[in-house]
């Protein structure tokens, strides 16, 4: 696809008439005023000029009416200085110079007088309306003309290179989004087929979803597609300083729109420009976003004009915040979600940004999308790239599976910390902690399976971490499963207590992380049978928003969401720490081994981990 701007003057020929225009007002001004031009004389005081005048030293005088000129004789083949003085009313003067042989004569008069002042006052302002009026019609005639301001800066995309050109195929893990806006290319490309039964298509369609999983990537895939004119612009390019510009814009985007239908119109970030007119609470009627939604709002209603059609596409990663005037049908009547992927989406992405790199005959595509859970597209193309960049710093000609294991974690925990070293003490903690974290998180279901624990520091404040990872994708989890998460949580901190009797600050992250995920039990699952199934949310409701945004509690039932919580998270300490203390030996036995390899993962630590089930089948059989 190429893409086609609005036309724009060379610059090297904006700059010609700009030298053009000055060159020419500075030419006019000194042929109408040249002594405003004219060098700069040195003036000396009248005495010092009648002294030279007694002395013989003045050849010629010219006498004006607010200034006298005169000039030396000549000395040493040199010509004569041409000085200047202020006159004084002196009758004698016209003597002395005849008397001393000094040639004399009058100024005469300036022959422009009034003109010549008249001009003086029109003719730089006339130079400088002739150089603004050349930037106003830069943008072409009529009153939009003025820097182009009310313009749209939509690019239109049409058929035409195909080196650039994005199709569906270039697009995965997005299956059912991509269905929904196949339809769309299909009625673009035949509309007698839906009209001959009836069937209206849907004149705007919203791309929701979080950031990064493809929905520009989609909208870019339909340009492709399509095969008819394709106007892409951000929802913050109608916004500017002017009140006015943003409808304007919006008026004349569809208007270029109409001309070339059947065509598309993608905007996106549409909660730029779409954000709801009631939770505002300041907006005023002649806000700036408002009448750009407002413009917007009545263009979506009528722009299908003689069987011609304008599709609107709209991208959001807020769909919350959007005016329900604008989702309504008639306008954006359809709403795709645009998904992270799973692990056959996060796979088959893998393979569409493996095309562009050299593998190696080890790389498991499937195996890097199993540690791969959450990532969206835009993460999986980032990761392709880091394990590139680092196969090409390590001087491989082809990218490894250790690569990738390398580019993962550093996606997930940051960046190698080898200047932070630690001393044997903090290591020794370090080691305890992370291990504990292994053995509770081994038999605690719901929070993946541990694949690997190292005590090298990464990140920003990450002495350690263990790494665990799903079997499967997993959109439910009953009571058991939180539970068991929050215990696996508490792990390291119940290590530290087993090993050392005492805590350090090390577990901060892992009791916040606890206390939310209890927090969410009571307030939102209603995991709680003394609350009972009633959800009690923190979030509080904006200004002038309409409908309740969570549950207002009395100090009773604030209470007993605090003595539930803290029953939640005392329950799995105690839990992990019965654990522990059954594998005190295994505990050891694997801290001892991470303190001298820093890092053990694989079929060893499964080896290992492994024996923790037959260490406590008994106690856990009994309880």
């Amino acid at each position: 696809m190429a893409v086609k701007d609005q036309p724009q003057p060379p610059r090297s020929r904006i700059i010609g008439n700009i030298l053009l225009l000055v060159s020419g007002g500075f030419l006019l001004v000194n042929l109408l005023f040249p002594q405003l031009f004219a060098p700069a004389v040195p003036q000396v005081p009248y005495s010092l000029f009648v002294h030279q005048v007694q002395e013989q030293e003045v050849e010629r005088v010219s006498v004006g009416q607010n200034q006298i000129r005169y000039q030396l004789k000549a000395t040493d083949d040199q010509p004569g200085q041409v000085l200047s003085t202020t006159p004084i009313f002196d009758l004698e003067l016209p003597k002395l110079l005849e008397e001393k042989g000094v040639e004399f004569a009058a100024t005469p008069p300036s022959r422009n007088g009034w003109i010549g002042s008249l001009l003086s006052w029109v003719i730089p302002p006339l130079i400088f309306i002739g150089i603004w009026q050349f930037f106003l019609n830069r943008g072409g005639g009529g009153p939009q003309g003025a820097l182009s301001i009310g313009k749209s800066k939509a690019k239109v995309y049409v058929e035409g290179d195909a080196g650039t050109k994005i199709t569906f195929d270039d697009v995965a893990g997005v299956e059912e989004a991509k269905t929904e806006l196949v339809e769309i290319v299909d009625f673009l490309k035949n509309p007698q087929r839906y009209g001959e039964i009836g069937a209206r298509i849907p004149k705007g369609v919203l791309l929701v979803g979080p950031p990064g999983t493809g929905k520009t990537l989609l909208a870019k895939a339909v340009a492709g597609e399509a095969g008819v004119p394709f106007f892409s612009i951000s929802g913050s390019e109608f916004v500017e300083l002017f009140v006015g510009v943003g409808s304007a814009r919006v008026r004349d985007l569809f208007e270029q729109a109409k001309k070339q239908a059947p065509c598309i119109i993608f905007i996106d970030e549409l909660d730029a420009i779409g954000k709801s007119r009631a939770t505002g609470g300041f907006y005023g009627g002649n806000d700036e976003r408002e009448q750009t939604l407002n413009q917007l709002l009545t263009e979506m209603d009528g722009f299908a004009v003689g069987g011609a059609t304008v599709i609107v596409l709209a991208a959001t990663n807020r769909p919350e915040s959007l005016d329900a005037a604008l989702l309504r049908p008639g306008r954006f009547d359809r709403q795709v979600l645009v998904d992270r992927p799973d692990l056959a989406g996060r796979e088959a992405i893998l393979k569409i940004h493996a095309q562009t790199v050299k593998l190696g005959p080890d790389v498991d595509l499937k195996a890097i999308a199993t540690r791969t859970p959450g990532f969206a597209g835009a993460d999986l193309a980032n990761l392709v790239n880091e394990a590139a960049l680092l196969a090409a710093r390590n001087h491989r000609q082809e990218i490894a599976q250790t690569d990738f294991a390398e580019a993962v974690e550093r996606v997930v925990a940051g960046l190698e910390k080898k200047s932070r070293v630690l001393n044997e003490k903090e290591k020794k903690i370090v080691a305890y902690h992370e291990v504990g974290h292994a053995l509770v998180g081994a038999l605690m279901t719901g929070g993946g399976k541990v694949e690997k624990i190292s005590i090298v520091p990464r990140g920003m404040a990450a002495l350690g971490y263990t790494l665990q990872l799903p079997t499967e994708d997993r959109f439910l989890l009953d009571e058991s499963e939180l539970r068991g998460q929050i215990a696996t949580l508490l792990g390291g901190r119940s290590a530290e207590e087993v090993v050392f009797g005492s805590i350090t600050t090390g577990a901060s992250n892992d009791l916040q992380r606890a206390t939310d995920l209890a927090e969410r039990m009571v307030r939102s699952y209603g995991m709680s049978k003394v609350l009972g199934p009633l959800a009690y949310e923190k979030q509080q409701a904006m200004f002038l928003q309409e409908g309740p945004a969570g549950r207002a509690v009395s100090e009773r039932t604030a209470e007993a969401i605090d003595q539930e919580v803290k029953e939640i998270v005392e329950t799995a300490h105690e839990q992990a720490l019965s654990i522990l203390k059954a594998n005190r030996d295994l505990l050891e036995t694997i801290t001892q081994k991470l303190l001298e390899t820093e890092v053990i993962e694989g079929k060893q630590l499964h080896e290992l981990l492994d024996q923790v089930q037959s260490a406590i089948a008994a106690p856990a059989g009994a309880a």
